[in-house]
């Protein structure tokens, strides 16, 4: 690798005991720094990146992903960014890949990886979730994170140019079903709060039929059905949380409309 092209592996975690050490293991022999910005664990999280050499700050002024990322961001020094999530794991060969690519890096370009994602049993290739590349590679200089509340994005400057790598990272999204139905709802109550603070408004019929549309293109068009019974529970599962989130978009604007004079 091109010893001027210092890495930055950048996580924003909380409570991430279960994940961190595993995430970490993939990665602390190659990048340069490890950057860690946490949001209020009560757990081990912080102990456990101390004990990796990562840098580790605190910020429980809560704002977002996308402002979380932004911040964690201005506390990197190297050339690139390579952002992961505690529940991912990098492969050798996507390791292998990264440091080809920054070894002669084009100019102004970023990179998308595929994401292997394990749902309860086996990994998933189809649902759409696969191979559904993440921009998580890119010129520290070159651009950040958008300011989403949730479900943020890298922003992509007209000068810029995303290539795809091969190799994929490996994400572990879930520890159980309770988790992935929680962790659902949180997302859901965050998307509908964005929305009505932007003027969207909805009905319980389109909420309904949101939802049978997500299962159907999940499960037939996007070929879940080859998942087995995991591909049939997560489409029954992404459509319950697209159901959710058009309802707490209903509630909240029912909640406003119906206090008493």
């Amino acid at each position: 690798m091109n010893k001027d092209a210092l890495i930055s592996a950048i996580l924003i975690v909380k409570n991430e005991e279960q994940h961190l050490a595993a995430c970490l293991d993939t990665i602390k022999d190659w990048v340069s720094e490890i950057i860690i910005l946490d949001s209020g664990s009560t757990d081990d999280t912080l102990k456990i990146a101390e004990r990796y050499q990562a840098k580790v700050y605190q910020d429980i002024d809560w704002q977002g992903f996308g402002v979380q990322r932004q911040r964690a961001q201005r506390l990197a020094n190297g050339t690139w960014c390579l952002w992961l999530d505690a529940d991912e794991r990098v492969t050798p060969e996507l390791r292998q890949e990264i440091e080809s690519v920054i070894a002669k890096p084009a100019d102004n370009t970023g990179y998308s990886i595929p994401r292997l994602n394990w749902y309860f049993g086996r990994y998933i290739r189809h649902c759409g979730w696969y191979p559904k590349p993440v921009l998580r590679l890119y010129p520290r200089a070159l651009t950040t994170y958008n300011d989403s509340y949730v479900h943020e994005k890298v922003i992509v400057p007209q000068d810029m140019t995303v290539k795809r790598l091969k190799n994929d990272l490996l994400h572990y999204p879930y520890k159980n079903l309770r988790h992935h139905v929680t962790k659902s709802s949180c997302y859901a109550h965050d998307w509908a709060l964005a929305k009505y603070q932007q003027g969207k408004r909805t009905t319980l019929i389109a909420a309904s039929m949101h939802s049978l549309l997500r299962f159907c293109r999940m499960y037939f068009f996007q070929r879940g059905l080859l998942d087995g019974s995991a591909g049939f529970l997560l489409s029954v599962i992404s459509a319950y949380y697209t159901f959710l989130k058009y309802a707490e978009l209903w509630v909240m604007q029912r909640s406003s409309s119906d206090k008493p004079k």
